[in-house]
């Protein structure tokens, strides 16, 4: 398993754009061996004192915080779906992504513990 997380300031006047984007991403990313998508939409960002999610984007007034992440089989199988996607001639027009990506913060990582799903 490998896991692909995402912090996204998006403006909250995108949230239907978003989530179409969002839609279309996702069936992309299991068309290409994606086990798992998940989207959560700003519930409660507490300020932190140094750091907290918004300061991590630079969110702007009327952003909200989309943590996004994906689940891959194995890392392989994640670098050979961002290739595809990077060769495809019907790539995303940078325009029509409802955020500033530019500011979102991504990082793979590998577990070291899991707990739930599998039962588990």
């Amino acid at each position: 398993m490998h896991i692909a997380a995402f912090v996204i300031p998006v403006p909250e006047a995108q949230r239907a754009a978003y989530l179409v984007w969002a839609r279309d991403s996702a069936a992309l990313l299991r068309r290409l061996g994606c086990q798992e998508v998940v989207e959560a939409w700003e519930d409660h960002i507490p300020e932190g004192s140094r750091t907290d999610f918004r300061k991590a984007v630079a969110a702007e007034p009327g952003e909200r915080i989309v943590l996004m992440w994906q689940i891959w089989p194995s890392r392989a199988v994640m670098e050979a779906a961002e290739a595809a996607i990077a060769e495809d001639p019907r790539g995303s027009d940078p325009a029509a992504v409802p955020f500033d990506q530019r500011r979102l913060i991504l990082g793979t990582f590998a577990p070291i513990l899991t707990m739930g799903r599998d039962g588990a």
